[in-house]
């Protein structure tokens, strides 16, 4: 089952002049169309091609180890300040269009075109692979498997463009070559998601189940992997963004980034959608409270054979999680820290949010009775954690002073460390690698996606029992009644704030929090403030530290929202080559 994961990273060194240019121009390789697309292993591995930028808004050291969006939303702290760097001009509101216009080389540029680049080539791979697969020697029965999969991810390419910019031009099946002059208009975002849901409505039929693939081909797109990206693409549509959210009054431009008018009724079609996936029985969520309270949270992460994920990223055995987020102490660089507004948005043990005066929240000892998942997606001052010098655990200390990893703006810039997706048996520096696949989709997004869809057209306490779910799994308590900590006769709006919430800490680090504050049109309140922080003050000794005094202060960069940045600019250089291509309101 790891034959394909081999494949997928072997081929990224083998086509290495993808990256930058087209490996199938003489001019900067041997190889031609001729020559790949004779031969049934270079097929395969030109479709391998494809695959291996799937993760590339996931990726952690995005943008040369300079972070992702997550940095610009409220769940993380950058350590760094250059305004050269996208993480930055993102969060502090001062992107262009210019800052689109660089070479857009996937998991390694410093600038913000693979927004726009990295999803266009893939298209344009892909097209180029279905139009020279009638003469490649695989079977007719492998080749319809192969375009199958190469327009689900076609449709995943695609879809961040649309959640990104709104409508783009939709190109079918069309070849550009080098010589061609493409001067084609935007979709309307409304045109947009018909033609993705219709591709994907084809070829779901098309693929296997899961289990039905031989171990070889382990982690190939599967039919539940397109009734998922269905089910994502129609809840953003649905959103107040999209829903007629334009911010625009120009009528026309607004047909392009979003729905005309609000429709209530396209959040039957995201509730249908998400049912679908969920009524496979393919998947289900990594559920153990017996080895700890939210194991299954945790060990999760750590499995690439799970019955949770749908679609992931599938890497080597390694230490990439913990060299992101992990104190130096662990062998970390810390690119990332979170803040203390996701702290705090994780509820008790209970289920209670921390503002509930009968949570048993206290103040004073933060980090006890918290939900389970708190512990597994934060370090926090006296976390225990694996240190390799000791070949044991050991207190992380992020106290003010602390002698390795305290609160200065140079190592812990927020009191906090990640913990998210990393094996805490082991840490960056030492021990064994660990097995892991990025989750680029897992059934807890689609019983979110869900859950959020049947509150929109209320049917409340139906969307309850989908948190429900997630919060048995977190190893959150019942109570009684077995409500996980939610009131009886919760309203719809107060629902609203929970769902999201849930989505929040559920799915914390794993590339939704930005499309979700734009999508909600919530940015402007949580991306246009001071993050929070927690200082650390210990009453007690280097040697025998704490009692502790905690206190919230703000960080030291005000993040900067606009409205334009709804949605971010398409590069200037395609406005001015591509003349019926309109940019984006307020750009």
């Amino acid at each position: 089952m790891k034959k394909l994961l081999i494949l997928l990273l072997g081929v990224t060194a083998m086509l290495s002049a993808c990256k930058k240019d087209d490996f199938l121009e003489p001019k900067t390789s041997a190889l031609t169309e001729q020559t790949v697309f004779s031969d049934s292993t270079r097929t395969m591995a030109f479709l391998s091609r494809i695959y291996a930028d799937a993760g590339f808004s996931f990726q952690k050291l995005r943008w040369s180890n300079h972070g992702n969006t997550e940095l610009a939303t409220d769940d993380a702290e950058y350590v760094f300040s250059g305004t050269g760097q996208v993480a930055v001009q993102l969060y502090s509101g001062i992107v262009t269009p210019l800052a689109f216009m660089g070479n857009g080389t996937a998991f390694s540029t410093s600038d913000a075109s693979d927004f726009w680049v990295t999803p266009w080539a893939n298209i344009r791979r892909v097209n180029l692979l279905m139009s020279q697969l009638p003469r490649t020697p695989l079977s007719k029965k492998m080749q319809a498997r192969v375009t199958a999969e190469a327009r689900f991810l076609r449709a995943w390419y695609y879809h961040y463009l649309l959640v990104t910019f709104g409508g783009v031009p939709i190109v079918g099946d069309k070849v550009y070559g080098i010589e061609d002059v493409i001067d084609m208009p935007r979709t309307s975002y409304a045109d947009g998601i018909d033609y993705l849901t219709a591709e994907l409505d084809e070829i779901a039929p098309q693929l296997p189940i899961a289990a039905e693939y031989s171990a070889p081909d382990y982690g190939r797109v599967t039919r539940g992997a397109c009734l998922a990206l269905k089910s994502r693409i129609l809840l953003q549509a649905a959103s107040p963004l999209f829903n007629g959210g334009a911010e625009t009054s120009d009528a026309s431009l607004a047909a392009l980034v979003s729905y005309p008018s609000t429709d209530p009724s396209r959040w039957q079609k995201a509730a249908d959608a998400a049912k679908a996936v969920i009524d496979l029985g393919t998947y289900s969520l990594n559920e153990d409270n017996v080895t700890k309270p939210g194991y299954g949270f945790y060990s999760v992460f750590l499995r690439r054979v799970n019955s949770e994920y749908i679609f992931a990223y599938h890497r080597p055995a390694n230490k990439d999680m913990e060299l992101y987020y992990n104190p130096s102490t662990r062998g970390g660089n810390k690119y990332s820290m979170p803040t203390q507004n996701i702290v705090d948005a994780f509820p008790m043990r209970n289920g209670k949010a921390i503002t509930d005066p009968t949570s048993g929240y206290n103040a004073a000892n933060p980090y006890v009775g918290r939900d389970p998942r708190f512990n597994y997606t934060i370090i926090y001052n006296g976390s225990s954690y694996y240190l390799s010098s000791a070949g044991r655990a050991a207190p992380v200390y992020t106290y003010e002073g602390a002698p390795t990893d305290g609160f200065d703006v140079t190592t812990s810039a927020t009191g906090y460390y990640g913990r998210k997706m990393c094996d805490s048996t082991t840490s960056q520096g030492g021990g064994s690698n660990t097995e892991r696949s990025w989750p680029l989709i897992r059934l807890a997004e689609v019983k979110l996606n869900y859950a959020e869809a049947l509150n929109e057209l209320g049917r409340t306490e139906d969307a309850m029992a989908q948190i429900f779910d997630i919060r048995r799994r977190a190893g959150i308590t019942p109570g009684s009644p077995a409500r996980y900590g939610i009131k009886s006769g919760i309203s719809q709006s107060e629902a609203r704030e929970l769902i999201r919430n849930e989505r929040h800490i559920e799915l914390a680090y794993e590339d939704h929090r930005w499309n979700d504050i734009r999508r909600w049109k919530t940015a402007m309140v949580i991306s246009n403030a001071y993050n929070n922080r927690m200082r650390i003050t210990n009453r007690g000794t280097t040697a025998a530290p704490g009692p502790y005094t905690y206190n919230v202060v703000p960080t030291i960069r005000r993040h900067n929202f606009r409205p334009e940045m709804y949605l971010l600019p398409i590069p200037d250089a395609e406005i001015r080559k591509v003349p019926q291509m309109r940019q984006n309101p307020g750009w």
